[in-house]
Order: C-alpha cells, then sequence, then structure tokens
C-alpha cells in the first residue's frame, strides 16, 4: 500500500475523533482499528483489548486478523506518528461481529453511511468527478489547469487501451511504455522526473506546470494517433512508437525552450510539506 497515496481524513463519532484516511489509489478508506474497538469496548486501553482480540480469533475461531489489517502511520494524541493497524470498512464489519457491545449498531451505521459516498458515486459517476474538480480547487489549481488535467486524465486511458489492442496486457509494459515516453522527451523516467522534483507516490501530473502537462499530453496523443495508423503489435513495436511521440515533443520542448531562454522541465512542485526522515520523526509499536 503506498501510504503517500493517503489523505487524512479523520471523521466524528459521538464526539470520539475516529482516525481515518482515504487511499486515493485503492478508492477505499481505511480506519484505525484501535479507535473503532476503544468505542466498542469502551476500554481504557484499547490498544492492548486489540492485542487480546487478535490472540482470541485466532486461537477460538482460527481467524488470522492479519489478513484483513495493514499498518499505516497515523498521528497519535501525543503529536507522533507511529504504525497503527488499520483495516477497510468490510474488515471492519468483520471485527465488529467479533465484539459484544451496545455501541455496535450505531458504529456499522456510520461506517455504512461513510460507504455510502463512494456507493453513490457507482451510480451518479459525475459525483465524483465533481469531486476530483473541487479537490484540485482547494488545492489551489486554476480552472484551465484543472480541466487540461481532467481531459488528460480521459486521453490517457485512451492511449492504454489502444497500447492493450496492441498486445500489451502487463502491467509493468504499459510502466515501460510511459518511461519511453517520459525519457524521450524530459530526459528523464517517470520515477526520476519525481525524484528530481521531491515525490514519492504523489502524481507527477499533479505537480507539473501547465508546459510541462502540454508537452506530456502532445508526446502521449501522438503516441495514440500513431499506434491507431501503424499499428504495432507487441512491446518492441510499441516502444518505437512511444518513442517518436515523445520526439515530437521533446522538438516542441526545444524550441519554447530556445524562446524562452530557459528550462520547461524544473523541480517545482505543489507540495505543502517537506519529506523527512522517517526515522528519526517515526516510532513503531
Amino acid at each position: 500500500m503506498n501510504q503517500d497515496k493517503m489523505h487524512l481524513i479523520n471523521k466524528i463519532f459521538n464526539n470520539e475523533t475516529i482516525r481515518t484516511i482515504w487511499n486515493s489509489e485503492e478508492e477505499k478508506y481505511y480506519i484505525s482499528v484501535v479507535d473503532i474497538v476503544g468505542i466498542l469496548a469502551d476500554s481504557s486501553d484499547p490498544r492492548k483489548y486489540w492485542n487480546w482480540l487478535k490472540n482470541k480469533l485466532i486461537k477460538e475461531e482460527n481467524f488470522e486478523p492479519s489478513s484483513i489489517t495493514r499498518q499505516l502511520k497515523l498521528k497519535a494524541q501525543d503529536g507522533k506518528y507511529r504504525l497503527t493497524d488499520v483495516v477497510d470498512i468490510e474488515g471492519m464489519f468483520r471485527i465488529i461481529e467479533s465484539i459484544p457491545s451496545k455501541n455496535a449498531e450505531p458504529v456499522k451505521q456510520w461506517l455504512a453511511k461513510l460507504g455510502s459516498e463512494r456507493i453513490d458515486e457507482i451510480f451518479d459517476p459525475s459525483i465524483a468527478a465533481q469531486r476530483s474538480i473541487d479537490l484540485y480547487r482547494t488545492k489551489g489549481y486554476d480552472e484551465a489547469w484543472i480541466s487540461k488535467r481532467i481531459h488528460g486524465i480521459q486521453e490517457r486511458k485512451g492511449l492504454t487501451d489502444i497500447w492493450k489492442e496492441g498486445g500489451i496486457t502487463e502491467g509493468k509494459e504499459y510502466a515501460i511504455l510511459t518511461n519511453e515516453i517520459y525519457k524521450t522527451w524530459s530526459g528523464m523516467t517517470a520515477k526520476e522526473y519525481k525524484e528530481y522534483k521531491g515525490l514519492r507516490k504523489e502524481s507527477l501530473r499533479d505537480n507539473m506546470d501547465s508546459l510541462e502537462v502540454s508537452l506530456t499530453d502532445i508526446s502521449e496523443e501522438v503516441t495514440k494517433r500513431l499506434s491507431l495508423k501503424t499499428k504495432p503489435k507487441g512491446l518492441k513495436e510499441n516502444i518505437n512508437v512511444a518513442r517518436r511521440g515523445g520526439q515530437v515533443a521533446k522538438n516542441t520542448r526545444d524550441d519554447i525552450e530556445k524562446l524562452l531562454g530557459e528550462s520547461i522541465v524544473t523541480n517545482q512542485n505543489r507540495l505543502n510539506y517537506n519529506y523527512i526522515d522517517d526515522k528519526e520523526k517515526i516510532e513503531t509499536k
């Protein structure tokens, strides 16, 4: 699981804070098990209770809690970040079944409401689209950039569909082709580009300025149209087309940089934080 794709969204249940995060990559919520257990068990030491419950589930129900739980770094009451067991909504319902509690039904209703936010989007995809637009707005992106970004997402899907028709089926092959495009016009792979901008798992395109986004769009659009025309088959032929698409963007980049007298590719990003050494700031349980 990519922690850097997470957004902390603490939720409130009966005036109690439930540490809840949204995983934008998996499109699901993950919830602190200890926080829910504390409410269900009405325990003064929910972490101790959870450890006891895990052993009980293994011994008496032959159920391994680690099959549904994961660990993420969450902020504790003392302000420090520690690895904490989390679980998705479906897994949380499984845990609730094992804890006799008067709060079980209210918590279930709370979880159902939390999940309904995404269920609604299944029936009306425009809700998800609008949510993305609103999120970009809250992060300070202007309307022109947002419009270009949303359009780019659609075009990227069109390109990957064409790659699939050309025999590209494995995730690593999509990554190879994407890297060929990036390397040709920017001189860096996607990973190198992220590192240059000080990113980890954040979206590279979300941290590009308008010209960088435009060049990326041009390279992929040309690659898509060339693929439609030449119908490459297999990884080797698709790599050749990807490089040709990237070269068009590279030529455009050279012309623009010659006019501006400066590089279009920059190390600027839109993060409002800096990464720190986890060993210095993160404590494990």
